[in-house]
């Protein structure tokens, strides 16, 4: 039988929640030298190898989508050493188990053709499941912004958390938690374009600053249309914010009905700079456009069309 180390919890993240605790030697010649169970009764934790077709997936798991050619460079890994980290699982009634965490590694397990996997056996109710689940993804894998937002979104809600224990059990202060949650109140088209990587996390928190939706998503296309810099987007949103901050303050001219008002705020939304309409009593007016540089000018003739 394989020998077990005792070690003590990190005090937060996933190996406080497991207890772990356990702890395998590495595999020698490529096998994996776990083939009995131990149990531990002081807090029910078994490990030893499993049956593959006894395992259930984890419907807790926050991740959707697996990267197919990392599974398969994975499972050739596994098919030369073996796998040398167990994966989690609890156990259901007759020979059936539930994945807690390690799905990943279940997955390029049976790519790798292996009927059994090693495996702790844990005692868990769901939300400690869940919590384990959404934790093991945060700190393990690479999910995307809103992948990790909704992960912090669902253990606050469903595993009563506060922001303070979250960022405890993730490793993150709160401001960097409340930053991911913040991602969650943007119109889903740009979600969508921070999932999908088609707009960073720079460029998100950036848009988060704007108020108004229909500015968010003119600005957002911008980043997708031009491929705008971080950078260039936060000039975008000072310069608009500055406008509105502005024209809170200033009284509009004599004369000015609220269409012409509105229309000079749109304008000013587009070129993302302040727009000034003037208009007589003839109808008869102009329209003025400042700009800060010469790359803002070409930025405005290219809006143009020019």
């Amino acid at each position: 039988m394989t020998s077990f180390q005792r070690k003590t919890g990190l005090g937060k993240g996933l190996s406080a929640l497991l207890d772990d605790s356990d702890s395998v030697n590495p595999p020698k010649n490529g096998v994996n030298p776990v083939s009995e169970t131990r149990q531990e009764t002081g807090n029910n934790s078994a490990i030893g190898n499993i049956k593959i077709s006894d395992i259930d997936t984890n419907p807790f798991q926050p991740r959707t989508e697996f990267d197919q050619v990392a599974l398969i460079e994975l499972s050739e890994s596994i098919k030369i050493q073996g796998l040398i980290q167990p994966i989690t699982v609890r156990k259901q009634t007759g020979n059936r188990y539930q994945l807690i965490s390690g799905e990943r590694r279940l997955r390029a397990s049976k790519l790798a053709g292996l009927t059994e996997i090693p495996a702790y056996v844990r005692s868990a109710n769901d939300q400690q499941m869940l919590e384990m689940a959404l934790i093991e993804n945060i700190q393990r894998e690479n999910l995307n912004a809103i992948e990790v937002a909704l992960s912090f979104q669902r253990m606050l809600e469903e595993c009563n958390l506060k922001q303070e224990q979250l960022g405890e059990r993730v490793g993150k202060n709160r401001t960097t938690v409340t930053n991911y949650l913040r991602l969650l109140k943007l119109p889903p088209v740009i979600q969508i374009s921070i999932r999908d990587q088609k707009i960073s996390m720079g460029h998100a928190r950036a848009l988060i600053n704007v108020e108004e939706v229909d500015k968010q998503l003119f600005i957002h296309q911008e980043i997708i249309d031009k491929g705008l810099s971080v950078r260039k987007v936060e000039e975008l949103v000072r310069s608009i914010n500055s406008v509105e901050v502005k024209s809170k303050f200033q009284r509009q001219p004599k004369g000015v009905s609220f269409e012409y008002q509105k229309l000079q705020r749109d304008l000013a939304s587009k070129f993302a700079t302040k727009v000034k309409l003037k208009v007589g009593e003839n109808g008869k007016g102009a329209i003025e456009i400042p700009f800060m540089s010469e790359d803002d000018l070409s930025r405005i003739l290219e809006l143009l069309d020019w």
